[in-house]
């Protein structure tokens, strides 16, 4: 029940129809920006495509994990709710799971249209590289379960707070933060990390261990330059997003059942 509901609020959204167009019309000047690149047409076309996706997403999972649990206390609906035969996790995973279906659709109806749109792109200025839907589909689907983790972060703070700007921008800095933490976490364990002092490095170690790493998930180098993506990496990606996701969604459930909502 939760589920259809939200799903269908999502479906009725004005502004998500706003975005929706907005994605279109960055789709349709993929081409035209792609020719900015003499020799690299193609591989820029997959490199604009794939970016467009990914801050498509972004925008749609932090406005939908924010705001979920928001409009509901703001318009009264939460208590009417739970006081039918519904629980606070069922109603919250309920919640996650609208958002999970929603951004997977989306996920896919983007990567149809990337997938036009390169295909275009590529007969018209063909590369000696060679197009490879596989690594271009796994680069996809690989952003939409980085961004179903990213709605977990949105629903935990959403489950703390009572207003929308909290859980709006604590979730894009975890998002810029998890996406830069390897490139940091990989310069402190290097000899030009060791010259600082201990205390940072550990710091910063135990940050990059706390807070998700959205970079396992990036595989825009081996789409744009069909590289061989690794078997045991995918797996280890998936092995991670579920375990992530999985201690994120117990700890917003643990904080939500122990909320005071009067």
């Amino acid at each position: 029940m939760i589920f259809e509901a939200t799903l269908k609020s999502f479906i009725r959204d004005r502004l998500l129809h706003l975005l929706l167009v907005c994605a279109l019309f960055i789709f349709l000047i993929v081409p035209a920006l792609s020719l900015f690149s003499m020799r690299q047409v193609q591989e820029l076309s997959v490199t604009l495509s794939l970016s467009a996706i990914s801050l498509i997403l972004l925008i749609l999972t932090v406005i939908l994990g924010s705001s979920s649990v928001w409009r509901d206390l703001d318009r009264r609906y939460l208590a009417s709710i739970l006081g039918l035969p519904v629980s606070r996790t069922s109603y919250l995973l309920g919640k996650f799971t609208g958002i999970v279906v929603f951004i997977m659709i989306g996920c896919i109806l983007f990567g149809l249209v990337a997938t036009t749109v390169i295909a275009l792109v590529s007969a018209q200025n063909p590369s000696d590289i060679p197009v490879r839907w596989l690594q271009i589909w796994v680069a996809i689907l690989s952003d939409g379960l980085k961004y179903i983790l990213v709605a977990a972060v949105a629903l935990l703070f959403s489950s703390l707070s009572t207003s929308f700007y909290f859980p709006f921008i604590a979730t894009l800095v975890i998002y810029f933060c998890g996406s830069a933490s390897q490139g940091v976490y990989e310069y402190i364990i290097s000899d030009y990390g060791k010259t600082m002092s201990g205390v940072t490095r550990t710091v910063t170690s135990f940050v990059y261990y706390c807070i998700p790493n959205f970079a396992a998930f990036d595989f825009k180098v081996q789409a744009v330059y069909p590289l061989p993506v690794s078997i045991q990496g995918l797996l280890f990606t998936g092995v991670y997003f579920l375990m992530y996701t999985s201690i994120i969604l117990m700890i917003a459930v643990w904080a939500f059942n122990r909320r005071e909502l009067a």
